[in-house]
């Protein structure tokens, strides 16, 4: 495929984040606004490496819906959004512990997100994609679960390599039951799964090693285990390897794990991998460092800063910390 344009769909929303870390969500004084929605971050993080991305989803016709459209075309994100005069763009406030580590509140009940409809969805956004990406959150309810998943099969015939990070927010779901078994139907439409070693727990009740082959049973061709400081693990057929972390002073963990994904895509598109070549392109341990490597200094910057896009980095800052 010609093009590396990489495409995420999902949510997009206001992240209300603490001034200061350490207190209470009912205790916090006064908050920051930043764009946010783990898709969105996706996108953004790959526009501010200097790849070609795009974000589908729904806003609200109100400012804050304005303001996040603003966010992702100045970062360099082609942002394909439909808005909704039927519900209000979504919001999450975000309380930050000591190590920056996060509770949410979200205010969705519905938000514009959950309204995308497949028919809203316009061929040319996805016709150009090398890669398609998206998360479990817009799984939860229709019609977003059905846009989200024909616009994954799409990709898929139209020879898109599919990118899914399950991000387990059980907040938002009807029941855990629910949330897991979800999360593990559409594995199958996935090539490359991103996971934390707590969601493999979750989705398998099992450890990380046993979870990820059970994974890539379910179709997916690369497993990819985020270990937060400790870096990440890649599995395939080929190959367990542990590419480990730099070391950050963590100040807001909120977006971390979307800027790693995003430097992950950001190379995969670089190397112009297919789903028939990802898996072997992977399985081979230099190849594999390089791009995971990358992909945890992305993550790794994006803690040290507050907000989710705002901290995500350049290819330059990336670059510097090598």
């Amino acid at each position: 495929m010609s093009s590396n344009c990489i495409v995420c769909l999902g949510e997009l929303l206001i992240d209300f984040v603490p001034e200061e870390n350490g207190q209470a969500l009912a205790d916090v004084g006064s908050f920051r606004k930043a764009a946010g929605g783990a898709p969105a971050n996706v996108a953004a993080a790959v526009a501010k490496l200097g790849g070609t991305s795009r974000f589908i989803g729904k806003i609200g016709s109100d400012p804050f819906g304005c303001f996040l459209k603003r966010s992702l075309e100045e970062v360099g994100v082609q942002a394909a959004v439909v808005e909704s005069s039927e519900a209000k763009t979504g919001l999450a406030f975000v309380s930050l512990r000591r190590d920056g580590e996060r509770d949410f509140l979200f205010y969705r009940d519905p938000s514009a997100d959950m309204l995308l409809r497949a028919d809203e969805i316009e061929e040319a956004w996805l016709a150009d994609a090398a890669i398609f990406h998206f998360g479990s959150v817009s799984l939860i309810s229709e019609p977003c679960r059905g846009a989200t998943l024909e616009a994954a099969r799409r990709a898929r015939v139209l020879g898109a390599l599919v990118s899914y990070d399950p991000n387990v927010r059980l907040a938002l779901w009807p029941s855990a039951d629910a949330a897991r078994q979800e999360i593990l139907q559409q594995l199958p439409l996935a090539d490359v799964v991103k996971v934390s070693e707590e969601e493999i727990e979750f989705l398998l009740g099992t450890d990380a090693t046993t979870g990820a082959q059970q994974l890539l049973e379910r179709g997916p061709k690369v497993v990819v285990i985020t270990l937060g400081p400790q870096g990440c693990r890649i599995v395939t057929a080929r190959q367990d390897l542990w590419v480990p972390g730099k070391p950050a002073a963590a100040v807001d963990t909120t977006g971390a794990g979307d800027g790693f994904v995003g430097g992950m895509l950001f190379q995969l598109a670089a190397l112009g991998v297919t789903p028939a070549s990802v898996a072997d392109a992977l399985g081979d341990a230099e190849t594999a460092k390089r791009v995971l490597a990358f992909a945890n200094r992305v993550g790794a910057i994006t803690t040290t800063r507050r907000g989710a896009i705002p901290a995500l980095p350049t290819l330059a800052e990336v670059q510097a910390g090598e």
